[in-house]
């Protein structure tokens, strides 16, 4: 009988450095929004994005030309045309192109992460496809949720249970972690209604306080597309 792969989530970035050396792919879960809005821009036909920390090099990147987006704290940094909102890029001014986005929390996690031997996207709106692809590759899987500023977050985990508990179903795959095991009853008992679940979750606050509600119930809502972005040389593009 072959061995299991392992699949494991890991609530926040800050605690990357106790798996990162057991796991060959890494997906990266933002749900509100960074991933979404990743996902959302190869469904409408970006050609890569370039992932960067700081708003320093967001700014270069606007200074040679690039179409730059930014977020801090739920907002449109000043100077900056677009930031995290997955509905920004339902716009044929990004169809082909190369942007650059920093965000709050994934796109400092995707930087976190960027050394493991694979790095996907995850989120709700790629849930099923990322999760049937994650089975066939048959490796170890680390779900990591980017959280907030370094903290746990609801929506992530959840999202990372979920795909843990697709491919632990499989039989193909087992988790050890309690982590993993607290983020798949997550998942179980949100699975009915996302959005409900999450009502009283901070981030969703947060969002709601900035009047971004049709941006949460579009991050909640699963299956919205197929891609699977993943990271090559330090861009995303498509799998």
């Amino acid at each position: 009988m072959s061995v299991r792969k392992l699949v494991e989530v890991c609530f926040s970035p800050e605690e990357y450095v106790y798996y990162k050396n057991e796991f060959e792919i890494v997906v990266v879960i933002d749900v509100l929004r960074a991933t979404s809005a990743m996902c959302t821009a190869f469904e409408y036909g970006v050609k890569s994005i370039i992932p960067v920390t700081s708003i320093e090099e967001a700014l270069a990147y606007k200074e040679k030309g690039y179409l730059v987006g930014a977020e801090r704290k739920g907002e449109i940094v000043e100077g900056f045309d677009f930031g995290n909102s997955p509905y920004s890029y339902m716009n044929e001014i990004f169809r082909g192109k190369e942007i650059v986005l920093s965000t709050t929390n994934g796109t400092r996690t995707i930087e976190q992460a960027k050394n493991a031997k694979q790095v996907v996207i995850g989120s709700f709106l790629n849930l099923d496809a990322i999760s049937k692809w994650l089975l066939e590759q048959q490796k170890n899987v680390l779900c990591l949720c980017s959280g907030w500023q370094g903290k746990f977050n609801l929506e992530d985990s959840i999202c990372g249970g979920a795909i843990a508990d697709y491919l632990v179903s499989s039989g193909l795959f087992q988790s050890n972690e309690d982590s993993s095991i607290a983020a798949k009853y997550l998942f179980l008992e949100a699975e009915k209604s996302y959005f409900g679940f999450l009502k009283a979750s901070s981030h969703r606050r947060r969002l709601r306080n900035l009047n971004l509600n049709e941006d949460i119930k579009y991050c909640l809502t699963p299956n919205q597309t197929t891609v699977i972005p993943v990271l090559k040389e330090n861009k995303l593009v498509l799998q």
